[in-house]
């Protein structure tokens, strides 16, 4: 790892992260840090019913109690906040129903916002609302995705004919051709569990609203401050020029904090209500039961191969279960969606079906949540090769090998017409296997195997959708933006302030942009001064999400570095009356290329440009500001690949699994930072672990949630962390100059495939057994193996 004092460049380098030792030094600041004069508390009192009609309010014992301000309703709240409804137009027609900041009339999940008490403390309004008293009357809930799917039975939303809100089919070649001449047919089907994010920090706003001038002022935890600004503007109807966010440090987010929640928009709108700060923090016990959950399927494959094991045809069946209400403004159907569209992006496969559908439950909306259906996809079609390397008696890295793409087959379209514009699957794999040294670790597995410990090895081959374009949402009408902007502009110190519209969750993007715009310029990183997360300030820009930082908001402050550079040299060459092509900078220096000689460094063109402007030529002005956008119009999304191994042992007496060794080969093309690059890798193996072996929302048949708490809820603690050993392929992409695409997914796209591999593999000489029902829990081991 270099030091930035060692460096005259920063790219492809490890370079410490800049804004860590605020964190480090406990001078974070996040939203809860914030205080606001004359500043109230929102608590929510919750509906304790997954669907149940309001009959009745009675808030006056909670109107007495002390320190109250307000107690109010749904029905009072609307004066103040527009219901929306969820769509995207270019998909097929959704059912979609009308959600309110607070439902006036009837509740469709538990935890549900109904009423809101607002009082000079967060515990005066949580004493308070227990004085709510409500009328219920509970009404007939739909808690699986099998009821959902029901043709009989209750409705989560009445005035619907079906649960079924939203469905498509993707069909290419001829399925029913090649399965009858199929060698081989493999059938499974995979059952993928809730979930919930669980981040560090839980959701919270900050709402101030000053009557005198109509401006909202908004603190708030959000990965999408301008998108979320645009949603707001509207619901609330205020201009988007009166309305400002200002999104602080962020204690994570994995698409969790993109979203609309009701009691986050119905805080400013009570702002509003009132004229008076207000500030909402989720407690981790509300957080359950209201943050969005993801995943949540029930998948049916089927694989047609010869008997060489090349796939002929693959065909799926997908039913994910929405929640109540489509996330709005990005929909609940993404994740089937690119279940879909990303399950046979590895292979090359020419015949595929796919129908994949999302029916309404009465439980917590699902949403995006890192990896966005692909971690779903990549343990159907991973699963399917491993099972179809069982039964065919072919190894698990060959099998893999006869159905990839050669890595000179690019750019290609996919089976579901995607463009994969360059990938090194073979590469990748073949590095894998060497650094695993996979031969030995077969021999390793059938020594351990004749001393009774059961070692599995499980392997994946994934692709990664990275940095969509314009096509994924906003053509379906969402206001959300997949372009990023950066500002630039020399400060009278000779310092660059850099205003981007990129946010930091703390996956490393104020560290990126400040190695990509010091390297382009050819200055020290702790020149660069960057905001961010800010509409008022920052240019327009879609934030953090779907492993997009780099690429896009990476290559928009690449291009303004450029230009700004240009701009440097011109006007150091109207002072120094040298030709702008023959100079260069480095470390803030500007520099003759011929004789070496420091011609101006950028402190004096800083103290020129801002107060000495007489110096320069008649007629010349010097402008030393640019902002560039950027968008990625090219393709819907950018393509990485990424193969993984790993060993782990389990225990045929409890069900435990115990993880070894993880290897992992990312080709995420350009790397900007390798050690940023690696963390991101690991930190998403390490939130698969828990998708895999521990994390589930339990519901029981009353869709009550069961483990809202972090002592029932499991999540992967230090224990469960084994090895991670990263290498790298690096296949640019040509589609921007920077080369970068995402890596922010690859972990958690993977691993969960490889664990059930693992676990499959090493429970082979017990026989016929096939765990497919995620997370693989102890309970299902024993099960699945005659032990209970």
């Amino acid at each position: 790892m270099a030091n930035d004092t060692d460096l005259t460049d920063y790219i492809g380098h490890s370079v410490p992260r800049a804004n860590t030792l605020a964190l480090l030094n406990g001078r974070g600041q996040f939203v809860d840090d914030i205080s606001l004069p004359g500043m109230l508390h929102v608590c929510f009192v919750r509906s304790p019913y997954s669907h149940a009609r309001i009959l009745e309010i009675d808030k006056q014992d909670a109107l007495q109690s002390p320190g109250v301000v307000a107690v109010v309703t749904g029905k009072e709240l609307l004066a103040y906040c527009e219901p929306w409804r969820a769509e995207l137009t270019h998909l097929p027609p959704m059912q979609t129903a009308l959600q309110y900041a607070m439902p006036p009339e009837r509740v469709c999940y538990q935890g549900e916002p109904v009423v809101a008490v607002v009082a000079e403390s967060r515990a005066l309004a949580e004493d308070a609302a227990e004085l709510v008293e409500i009328d219920w009357e509970e009404l007939a809930n739909v808690a699986s995705i099998e009821e959902a799917m029901q043709s009989e039975g209750p409705r989560v939303h009445p005035e619907m004919d079906t649960n079924l809100a939203w469905s498509m089919e993707l069909e290419q070649g001829e399925l029913d051709k090649q399965f009858s001449a199929a060698d081989v047919i493999v059938e499974q089907e995979f059952y993928v569990d809730r979930q919930t994010g669980v981040t560090l920090e839980p959701r919270g706003i900050i709402a101030n609203y000053n009557s005198a001038d109509g401006q909202l002022l908004l603190h708030h935890s959000t990965q999408v401050p301008h998108i979320q600004r645009a949603v707001y503007s509207k619901q609330l109807g205020i201009k988007e020029s009166k309305l400002r966010i200002i999104c602080p440090d962020l204690g994570g987010g994995f698409g969790l904090k993109l979203h609309i929640y009701s009691d986050e928009i119905s805080t400013a709108a009570l702002s509003v209500m009132l004229n008076r700060p207000l500030k909402f923090i989720a407690d981790r016990l509300e957080s359950f039961l209201s943050d969005i959950h993801a995943r949540g399927h029930i998948v049916k494959a089927k694989m047609a191969l010869t008997e060489a094991g090349n796939i002929t045809a693959l065909q799926l069946e997908d039913v994910a279960g929405g929640g109540a209400y489509l996330i709005h403004p990005r929909t609940s159907t993404i994740e089937p969606l690119l279940v879909g569209v990303c399950t046979p992006l590895a292979y090359d496969i020419e015949h595929y079906k796919a129908n994949v559908s999302l029916v309404y439950q009465n439980k917590v909306p699902t949403a995006q949540y890192r990896g966005v259906g692909m971690p779903v996809a990549s343990l159907v079609m991973e699963g399917m090769m491993d099972a179809a390397a069982r039964k065919m008696q072919i190894d698990k890295a060959e099998i893999r090998k006869v159905n990839l793409r050669a890595d000179d087959a690019y750019p290609c379209k996919s089976v579901t017409g995607e463009t994969l514009e360059g990938l090194s699957q073979h590469e990748s794999l073949d590095r894998l296997l060497e650094m695993c040294a996979y031969p030995q670790l077969r021999e390793e597995q059938q020594k351990l195997r004749e001393q009774g410990i059961y070692r599995g090895i499980g392997l994946v081959t994934v692709v990664e959708g990275t940095s969509p374009s314009p096509a994924l949402y906003a053509a379906g009408g969402a206001p959300i933006s997949s372009r990023d902007a950066c500002t630039l502009r020399l400060e009278s110190d000779g310092s660059i302030a850099c205003i981007t519209s990129l946010t930091e969750q703390g996956q490393g993007a104020y560290a990126i942009i400040n190695q990509i715009v010091a390297d382009t310029i050819g200055v020290k990183m702790d020149e660069v001064d960057i905001l961010m997360g800010d509409t008022k300030a920052t240019p327009f820009g879609g934030g953090t999400w779907a492993s997009r930082g780099t690429s896009i908001a990476g290559e928009a402050a690449l291009l303004s570095a450029n230009a700004m550079k240009e701009k440097i040299l011109d006007a150091v060459s109207q002072l120094a009356d040298a030709p702008a092509e023959q100079l260069y900078i480095k470390n803030g220096k500007v520099i003759e290329i011929e004789t070496e000689k420091v011609v101006l460094t950028l402190e004096e063109l800083g103290r020129i440009t801002h107060y000495r402007t007489m110096e320069f030529p008649q007629g010349f002005d010097p402008e030393l500001v640019v902002t560039n956008h950027y968008s990625q119009r090219d393709h819907m999304m950018l393509y990485a690949n990424c193969a993984m191994c790993l060993t782990l042992d389990v225990d045929i007496n409890t069900g435990q699994v115990k993880l070894d060794q993880i290897w992992v080969v990312e080709d995420c093309g350009k790397v900007i930072n390798p050690m940023l690059v690696d963390e991101q890798i690991r930190g998403g193996v390490v939130q698969g672990i828990g998708s895999a072996l521990f994390e589930e929302c339990i519901y029981d048949e009353d869709a009550q949630l069961r483990n809202g708490t972090l002592a029932d809820y499991l999540v992967p603690m230090a224990g469960e962390m084994p090895d991670i050993k990263i290498a790298h392929v690096e296949t640019p992409t040509l589609v921007t100059e920077l080369g970068a695409k995402g890596c922010g997914e690859a972990g958690i796209i993977s691993i969960c495939a490889a664990i059930m591999n693992g676990i499959n593999d090493a429970l082979e000489p017990l026989g016929d057994v096939s765990l497919t029902s995620q997370p693989f829990t102890p309970e299902k081991i024993l099960k699945a193996i005659g032990k209970i």
